[in-house]
């Protein structure tokens, strides 16, 4: 039978004939905070949860280190009686798991503080539905998936289920994604901040450009011509987490341009019409003398053939974003 709680083991060692194990004290006789604990959990047949001694929060030799107490609670009464719960419970599958808030609020004590900003958490998009710092952080790990670029995006994952379908697609950034066989050179966190920001979509930066641009910086400009959708918003035209189309473009060229360009040259594209090559004219099936050949037509569908330098361009002739 197995024996739970520090009053359920010290009756069981008297009933033994053994001397109890009494858990160490300070010197002001109050439990020490982790021998309590430990007195229970500390074998393979009980919760095992001293794995958090691999861990920042179980490293000794720092003075910053938290106790079990320190983020559970006291806990006075689950000590005398093993049957209760812990003021604070973390553990995701526990029918007795504590509300978001209380749970953040015990991380936050720490957190919080001048050493370790966490400013935007409180009215952030994860905070105000309710997602809790345990929902991805779990601390008694060594190895915290969330921390670590090659299985961030697991974890993200877990809620984001679109993004995580989004970035199967062809053309997606390198994220390491299982079952793909992928390396990992960059992690979710690369543009979002999860703790919360002052940008849209908890970005890293004020404003989706400013975030693509810590990246992107080619694209950053000054330009002599600017694009106007370009300076706008990049999500405009590219969709940041997959698309089935090349370069993380919401949609192919040319019907991303005709988006906008819809007066000029570019209006009548389905039918070839004002494009170079001209015209394709027919008659009965068959091609008429002078008419452009079809593959001219075809070609000239592609408007970044002709404006490659469709960011921005120096050059005193590019206004209209040509080589």
């Amino acid at each position: 039978m197995l024996v739970w709680g520090v009053a359920a083991s010290v009756a069981a060692a008297e009933q033994a004939g053994v001397a109890p194990a009494v858990p160490a004290r300070t010197a002001s006789g109050v439990p020490d905070k982790d021998a309590t604990c430990k007195t229970c959990h500390n074998a393979s047949w009980v919760t095992p949860l001293l794995s958090i001694y691999q861990t920042r929060h179980g490293n000794r030799a720092d003075s910053r280190t938290p106790g079990c107490q320190d983020c559970h609670g006291s806990s006075t009464t689950h000590v005398g009686d093993p049957g209760t719960s812990p003021d604070v419970v973390f553990g995701a599958k526990s029918k007795h798991l504590s509300a978001a808030d209380a749970r953040s609020a015990s991380c936050l004590k720490c957190h919080e503080s001048s050493v370790l900003p966490r400013a935007n958490w409180n009215g952030s998009q994860h905070q105000t539905r309710g997602v809790a710092c345990s929902d991805c952080h779990n601390i008694h790990a060594p190895d915290q998936k969330v921390l670590n670029k090659a299985t961030q995006a697991e974890v993200c994952f877990t809620c984001h289920k679109a993004q995580r379908a989004q970035t199967r697609r062809i053309s997606t950034h390198p994220l390491a994604l299982t079952g793909m066989g992928t390396t990992a050179k960059m992690a979710c966190s690369d543009c979002h901040n999860p703790h919360g920001s002052t940008g849209p979509t908890l970005l890293i930066k004020n404003s989706v450009n400013e975030t693509c641009y810590t990246c992107h910086a080619e694209k950053r400009g000054p330009f002599l011509w600017e694009h106007s959708p370009v300076v706008d918003n990049c999500t405009n035209c590219h969709t940041p987490h997959g698309s089935t189309n090349p370069s993380l473009l919401k949609t192919r060229v040319p019907w991303l341009c005709q988006d906008c360009h819809s007066g000029d040259h570019g209006n009548q594209v389905n039918s070839g019409a004002n494009l170079a090559g001209g015209n394709v004219t027919t008659v009965n099936g068959a091609q008429q003398p002078g008419a452009a050949a079809p593959r001219a037509q075809a070609g000239a569908r592609a408007c970044l053939n002709c404006h490659v330098l469709i960011h921005g361009s120096n050059h005193p002739a590019g206004s209209k974003f040509q080589r």
